[in-house]
């Protein structure tokens, strides 16, 4: 079974800078791409940041130039860079991996599915 486990987040000054980190496990065939996401409550989930599996990374224009997102070389770990942290940045933050299994057949489960992390906090307040 595939999990994505978040950690890194926090409280933080405005203008500091957090690195959140989102491990994947399990029987994972193939990646399509990963992302990050954020939800403060009463308003839907936005999509912060997305990198492709050839690494191609798009972002919301509200966090363009201040977070970068990455993968390590195996990616198995996918990394959310912030900095020039601002309040209005404040959101439980989700990562999110849009894969396809190995079944126990040994085969690859079709089509992909979107698998979520448990959300870590990000606070961001003087």
């Amino acid at each position: 079974q595939v999990q994505l486990v978040e950690s890194g987040g926090g409280l933080v000054r405005p203008g500091g800078s957090l690195r959140l980190s989102c491990a994947l496990s399990g029987s994972i065939a193939t990646i399509y791409n990963m992302g990050w996401y954020r939800q403060v409550p009463g308003k839907q989930r936005e999509l912060v940041a997305i990198i492709s599996t050839g690494g191609s990374t798009k972002y919301v224009e509200s966090v363009q130039g201040r977070f970068t997102t990455s993968t390590d070389d195996f990616k198995n770990t996918l990394y959310l860079q912030m900095n020039s942290l601002k309040p209005e940045d404040t959101a439980v933050y989700y990562c999110s991996a849009h894969l396809t299994e190995i079944t126990s057949f040994g085969g690859e489960s079709w089509p992909p599915n979107d698998y979520w992390g448990q959300g870590t906090q990000v606070t961001v307040s003087s």
